[in-house]
């Protein structure tokens, strides 16, 4: 037999390429395999170059390659290495969301969580990098709407990457959907409002001073309204305040003094992988109570 002359039935190309005559049939039917020629009885006749091109079509599939990239490689339309390097991009994407379910159900596998909370985890997860930041950015524009002395605030605040990285650790899915629950509370919202409306006013802050003795003292368990307070207090602000003006500073040391706000810089921090930073907001909460009870 010689494979330059010979024709071959579907059968028996079956039989040499290991193929179903079912799938060398379907294949021909999309004209992928046209038959070299017809047998007298009408039966599709195949030669050694249409073997070739069979093997060419199996290879393809084999990688993924859908039927109608198939069909512009063998009618040269694209070239194998131009197809292959689409299917690189697909299988990139493909792999990063494969990372990013998997990612998730660790989270929900350590969560013990619902069926429910499956569902909106995995929903949140599934988001595209626009979609993620139009949560963000929906959310700093309602905080900020005609607070325009803050502009740099809120660009701050929308600094989140601009997708979860290719393959992100349990802390960072976590950041996410923790971030993504705290945007959406209206009354974390209605907070960091109060806080840019408050920063916006005539009036500038008052400078918030170290926080480092009021740090130590809250470590040492001093109460913020004993006499011990009181001595850390006076190195910490001006011992002529009087009761009246310390309360007031301690009002406004309240306004901008919010463990959920920290907590979103934290999440931001955690998302764009930055050091982590250690939480000041107990300290300060420790300097206002200890000014409220200033005599």
């Amino acid at each position: 037999m010689d494979d330059r002359t010979d024709l071959f039935t579907i059968g028996q190309l079956a039989r040499r390429t290991g193929l179903t005559v079912r799938t060398i049939r379907f294949w021909s039917d999309l004209d992928l395999l046209p038959p070299t020629t017809r047998s007298g009885g009408g039966y599709r006749l195949y030669d050694a170059g249409a073997v070739a091109r069979l093997e060419l079509v199996r290879s393809l599939r084999e990688l993924g390659v859908g039927l109608d990239d198939v069909r512009r490689i063998l009618d040269r339309q694209s070239t194998v290495g131009d197809v292959a390097r689409a299917h690189v991009r697909a299988l990139d994407a493909e792999i990063r969301t494969l990372r990013l379910r998997r990612a998730v159900l660790r989270s929900v596998a350590r969560r013990s969580g619902t069926t429910e909370e499956l569902r909106i985890v995995n929903d949140l997860a599934r988001l595209s990098a626009r979609e993620r930041q139009q949560i963000v950015d929906d959310f700093v524009a309602e905080v900020f709407d005609g607070v325009d002395a803050h502009a740099g605030l809120a660009q701050a605040m929308r600094t989140l990457p601009t997708d979860l990285p290719d393959d992100p650790t349990d802390e960072e899915v976590d950041a996410w959907l923790e971030l993504a629950a705290l945007v959406g509370d209206p009354d974390f919202r209605r907070r960091v409002r109060e806080m840019a409306v408050a920063g916006s006013a005539d009036v500038p802050p008052e400078p918030l001073p170290s926080v480092e003795p009021a740090r130590a003292a809250l470590a040492a368990g001093v109460a913020p309204d004993s006499a011990e307070a009181r001595a850390v207090l006076d190195d910490m602000v001006d011992p002529a305040l009087s009761p009246v003006e310390r309360r007031a500073l301690a009002d406004r040391i309240a306004t901008f003094t919010d463990r959920r706000v920290e907590r979103y810089w934290q999440l931001v921090g955690v998302l764009n992988r930055q050091p982590p930073f250690p939480s000041t907001v107990p300290a300060v909460e420790w300097l206002v109570a200890a000014l409220r009870a200033a005599r």
